[in-house]
């Protein structure tokens, strides 16, 4: 058995049963090993069609399956293509291990071609570990250390091993000095903390007479958990936007997203309560919280680093998010006070009435909000639905109501444009059984999306159940950006760096043997939907959206107010934004009225 052939059957063995990758003469070695495993049926690789596909994937089959992702790549550009995909594992927190070729040992140093130094490029993206494999034997603990880092520490980690080291015969490691035996076993740790902590988060609880829950990406599998909190403190819930899928925003104490992308409901709650419960979040933007002092606060979290990063908690319980509300909930009290519930859901019931007469606005041709406000009731039991960066996130994290048993993720902390696509493909390789969606902006879509999908042609006849649905935005506008000109910046649209060009993504479809679904008419969006969650293939579903549909904030600062009307003289849109922006305020202020 030579090093390459030992590296795949050692991961293996740690359950890493799925590689994502693109071949090189960096990794020629791991390739051709990777072949026999294939032949043998013991692993499954997906070829992407650029190395920071392969990331994405990696990092959005942790994220839905729970599991380690595991990508590959050659040496030199190959390893530097995966960097932004580590980077949104790294700033996610999720485990992925990602494995690159390097030249051979006696070239380092000489200058040679596509010689990076790949420790220092990825000290950053993998400061958990990173080793660069020099003796066959090395290559054991090099495996189980990237894989239960990875694994254990929620981070990317990165095995680099040069193309001459790959074909040697593996050695176990002598029993002698300088030698490591590392092993698999499972590591068990703590997920509830002490005693003495829990009581004093419930003493805080308890007192709360307004209690608001935040709810993040670590409170994924703590749905029940959740819900019985909410249920004995008569508490609101909004979520983080890695948190999407945490709840069922069918429930009337539900509030949705918070932050700029978030809902009014989530911004009232978190301004009026006066006890704040935080679970598995790290949500960056403190503005959108409660005011210092204005809330007694608990913060869950399983890293440490999280706690009272974001608001000042007066109780910190570091543990795993669903074991420590679990040892939490027998010492909640019951608050038999249900106005403030009351209140809440009021306010989430008048939301929902003015999401839909926002999307109901006539636009030209279409209102992105109604591409979305169809789809929401019409999602599939069990969906897993994927967003990318830009304003298709905003109605993404607005106008879609999440069910329970469904998944859902994006780019969250690095935001990065172009992996809605990569994302939606790794989850149809790691549940092929159900419908999956992803909802793209035309820029993301220009800059990844249409190289993977002919990834997606390649692959779907495997699938179980063939639905997979790309749902494009064509607007010809790098929009969200667009609009942060106007209100942050109080400058009209820049045309030079935010139009793109125009590309009929429907017909691109039908040139890979997928199907394409075109439409520009409001009131043949629900049939569009209908017949692309109908086909027997893979769909892109293209709507000619209006740009100028502004995504209004939560709550309209009075700066972002003097921005908007700074930015109109250099406007070259001036007439159509500010049509399109005064439907979607009569729609927010008159939500019973027609707008």
């Amino acid at each position: 058995m030579n090093v390459s052939e030992f590296l795949w059957k050692r991961l293996q063995e740690w359950g890493l049963k799925r590689a994502y990758g693109y071949p090189g003469d960096g990794v020629g070695g791991i390739d051709v090993a990777l072949q026999n495993e294939i032949d043998a049926g013991h692993l499954e690789y997906v070829q992407v069609r650029h190395e920071e596909m392969a990331a994405f994937m990696a990092t959005a089959h942790a994220k839905f399956t729970g599991q380690v992702g595991l990508c590959f790549a050659t040496s030199g550009p190959g390893a530097i293509h995966l960097l932004n995909g580590l980077y949104d594992a790294k700033l996610d927190h999720v485990g992925v291990v990602a494995i690159m070729g390097q030249q051979a040992r006696v070239a380092l140093g000489s200058n040679y071609q596509q010689e990076v130094d790949l420790q220092s490029l990825c000290k950053d993206v993998a400061s958990e570990y990173i080793v660069t494999v020099t003796e066959p034997s090395q290559i054991r603990h090099a495996v189980d250390r990237a894989v239960r880092i990875a694994r254990d520490k929620r981070a990317p980690t990165v095995i680099i091993v040069p193309n001459d080291l790959q074909l040697l015969p593996y050695a176990e490691p002598l029993m002698a000095h300088s030698f490591t035996h590392t092993g698999i076993g499972i590591t068990i740790n703590s997920k509830v903390p002490a005693e003495e902590g829990l009581r004093a988060a419930a003493e805080v609880l308890n007192a709360g007479k307004k209690v608001a829950i935040l709810a993040g990406a670590g409170a994924l599998d703590a749905t029940d958990e959740l819900l019985d909190v909410a249920e004995i403190l008569g508490a609101g819930i909004a979520k983080a936007l890695l948190g999407k899928a945490a709840v069922s925003d069918e429930l009337p104490y539900v509030t949705g997203s918070i932050g700029l992308l978030g809902t009014k409901p989530s911004w009232d709650l978190m301004k009026e309560c006066d006890t704040f419960l935080m679970v598995g979040s790290a949500f960056p933007y403190s503005e959108f919280l409660p005011k210092p002092g204005q809330a007694r606060g608990v913060q869950i979290d399983i890293n440490s680093a999280n706690l009272s990063l974001r608001y000042p908690m007066d109780v910190n319980l570091q543990g795993d998010s669903a074991a420590t509300l679990q040892a939490l909930i027998p010492l909640l009290r019951r608050n038999h006070d249900r106005s403030w519930r009351k209140q809440i859901e009021k306010e989430v019931e008048k939301w929902w009435k003015v999401l839909e007469k926002r999307a109901m606005a006539s636009a030209q041709p279409l209102n992105p909000q109604r591409v979305f406000w169809e789809l929401s009731s019409r999602l599939p039991e069990n969906a897993i639905i994927t967003a990318d960066s830009g304003s298709v996130a905003n109605w993404y994290a607005r106008d879609l109501k999440m069910r329970r048993g469904m998944k859902a993720s994006l780019s969250g902390g690095l935001a990065s444009l172009g992996a809605g696509t990569p994302y939606a493909m790794a989850g149809k390789m790691a549940f092929p059984e159900r419908t999956v969606i992803a909802c793209m902006g035309d820029g993301a879509m220009q800059m990844n999306g249409l190289n993977d999908m002919i990834t997606i042609s390649k692959y779907w006849k495997q699938w179980s159940n063939p639905k997979l649905i790309v749902l494009v935005l064509n607007n010809q506008d790098l929009n969200q950006v667009t609009w942060e000109e106007r209100i942050q910046l109080g400058k009209g649209k820049t045309e030079s760096t935010q139009s793109i060009p125009d590309f009929p993504y429907h017909k691109y479809a039908e040139l890979l043997g997928l199907k394409g679904v075109y439409v520009d008419d409001p009131e043949k969006v629900a049939a569009a939907w209908e017949e692309a969650l109908s086909a027997d293939r893979p769909v892109i579903l293209e709507a000619r959206t209006d740009p100028n549909v502004p995504p209004l904030p939560p709550h309209i600062t009075l700066q972002q107010a003097k921005a908007f009307l700074s930015s109109l003289p250099t406007e070259a849109e001036r007439s159509s934004v500010v049509r399109r922006s005064a439907k979607q305020i009569l729609a927010s202020l008159m939500p019973s009225r027609k707008s």
